[in-house]
């Protein structure tokens, strides 16, 4: 049968709603993407940090559901720099006092709709706390569509030094391994999309097919043909 997912813009600028069912028995690998997410694992809120390599962060089976931040988005509304969250999976509970994380959880186990849920309550929460980091977002969306770090630098008005200060709270890694991620995410994009793979490395911004293999090698740690072999 394999794995069932779903997502959908949210309502919540720049963020993804999504479900997933996963296999007993099996995991559900996730490539590092830039992106921070709320998750209700079906019995409890959980926060995933910004990955610098693949994670099964939905653990071994079940359902799942989630919202998934745009860049530099999550740290304002969550209340935590980026950084201190790194390849981590923590209890919502560990970030906010345990009382309303009781309530919300609560709120998501009786919802007919968790991942409208968790969207509400980010939405909610959005709503209650400040904006991003502006000159992050603009960074973030300037690498998602290929720029360079220098470029990015430049737009923000940003010294080196200010911009990776600034992009461990927003990211919780340097704008360069944010630009290897989300540049390898768009050629995986352009992969499932049917380019071949030397193609989709060039349209990416690789040098050519062996880089993308060693950002693939790095990141995700596996092979293009392994990763696009398993379904």
């Amino acid at each position: 049968m394999g794995d069932s997912y779903t997502e959908r813009a949210s309502r919540l600028d720049g963020a993804k709603v999504w479900t997933l069912s996963v296999e007993p028995g099996t995991a559900h690998p996730v490539l590092p993407d830039g992106c921070m997410d709320l998750l209700w694992s079906g019995e409890r809120l959980l926060v995933a940090g910004p990955d610098t390599h693949t994670a099964p962060a939905t653990g071994t089976g079940g359902s799942w559901a989630g919202i998934r931040f745009a860049p530099g988005a999550a740290p304002a509304l969550l209340g935590v720099p980026a950084h201190e969250l790194r390849d981590l999976r923590v209890p919502l509970a560990a970030l906010w006092p345990g009382a309303p994380v009781r309530r919300l959880t609560e709120r998501v186990a009786e919802a007919a709709d968790p991942a409208a849920a968790l969207e509400d309550i980010a939405l909610d929460r959005a709503a209650r706390t400040g904006a991003p980091d502006p000159l992050m977002r603009a960074v973030a969306t300037r690498l998602e569509a290929g720029g360079s770090v220098a470029e990015a630098a430049r737009s923000a008005g940003l010294g080196p030094r200010q911009l990776h200060r600034r992009s461990l709270t927003a990211f919780g890694y340097g704008p360069k391994t944010l630009a290897r991620v989300l540049r390898l995410q768009r050629a995986l994009a352009l992969v499932r999309a049917g380019l071949p793979y030397a193609d989709a490395a060039l349209a990416a911004g690789c040098a050519d097919q062996a880089h993308l293999a060693r950002d693939m090698r790095d990141l995700a740690g596996t092979t293009l043909t392994a990763y696009f072999g398993r379904s």
